[in-house]
């Protein structure tokens, strides 16, 4: 079958291999995208879920915290220009602070009334792309909340309180002091923005995903040609070193990487004076999984496809 340049351009996005692997993996799969993410990881070419960052929305990411709650917005506009201005900064901080009273979802949030003008939301960003004459959106939100304790904020790469380019909020439950869980939770959410992890916990990570994993493993062990009992020993370590690199819980705590996030919890609760739990996080990263257009790479990869 014919394999067409943006096929090969969204798997080479993907995974980071070569414009003529990622080919050679589309022809061998028959298109198939997921598969061929999967050939090139069994050859070796690929690693997991690697994307290369090729985003293009620009925009900026809100916080926003009563203490116990907390709301995550991501507005983006057309260009960075606009992100740096105050009247879209504004915007932004007060799409925020209007999520708070929602239940943080998109379309709560594009209905609720926007402050001191009597329009919703919605209306009031289609007034701020007639001024300022840039498309705008809000692309998602999110909330978390604990019935005790505290829900931690932290934006990277602040351009002012509260707006920059990644948001982190962290869910911390605990009958003890709430502002020293304020505190750690910071620090994990600090971690979060450096090191996106997939999930909480491992019962959190889609079965789907880890039966995807241990077949790559497998595959993988099997091209070394050892034992089958070697074999399942092998793909056991893997998939423990994998949960490692993934689950936040298992993963070196980046303030501290002598303990994991699940030790550091515990070293925690002695400030905080009770047991503790992180019951959940949510990271925003600006412009995820919106493609950037660009000509010169696409003419690169309808070479390579022609050749």
């Amino acid at each position: 079958m014919s394999i067409s340049a943006a096929q090969v351009k969204q798997l080479r996005e993907m995974t980071g291999a070569g414009m003529m692997d990622c080919k050679t993996a589309l022809s061998e799969t028959g298109g198939d995208l997921e598969a061929a993410v999967d050939w090139l990881r069994k050859k070796g070419i690929s690693k997991a879920d690697k994307k290369s960052g090729r985003t293009a929305a620009e925009g900026l990411i809100g916080v926003a915290s009563d203490g116990a709650s907390a709301v995550m917005v991501e507005v983006n506009s057309e260009t960075d220009f606009v992100a740096r201005n105050d009247a879209f900064q504004q915007l932004v901080r007060n799409i925020a602070d209007v999520a708070l009273g929602t239940d943080g979802g998109v379309e709560a949030v594009n209905a609720a009334p926007y402050p001191e003008s009597g329009k919703s939301v919605a209306d009031s960003i289609r007034d701020a792309i007639a001024t300022i004459g840039e498309n705008m959106s809000l692309r998602r939100s999110a909330k978390l909340s604990v019935a005790n304790g505290a829900v931690a904020t932290y934006v990277h790469n602040a351009v002012t309180d509260g707006l920059g380019k990644i948001g982190v909020l962290v869910a911390v439950e605990t009958e003890g002091d709430a502002e020293a869980a304020r505190n750690f939770g910071r620090q994990v959410a600090m971690h979060v923005a450096a090191i996106n992890p997939l999930a909480l916990s491992e019962a959190d990570i889609d079965p789907n995903l880890v039966a995807r994993e241990k077949e790559i493993f497998s595959e993988q062990a099997r091209q070394s040609g050892k034992p089958d009992n070697i074999i399942e020993k092998m793909v056991e370590g893997r998939l423990r070193k994998y949960f490692e690199e993934v689950v936040l819980l298992k993963q070196a705590f980046v303030i501290n990487p002598d303990l994991t996030v699940e030790n550091a919890l515990k070293e925690a609760e002695k400030e905080i004076g009770a047991p503790v739990k992180i019951t959940g996080f949510l990271r925003f990263g600006l412009g995820e999984g919106v493609e950037r257009e660009d000509n010169d790479f696409a003419a690169e990869v309808a070479a390579a496809v022609k050749g």
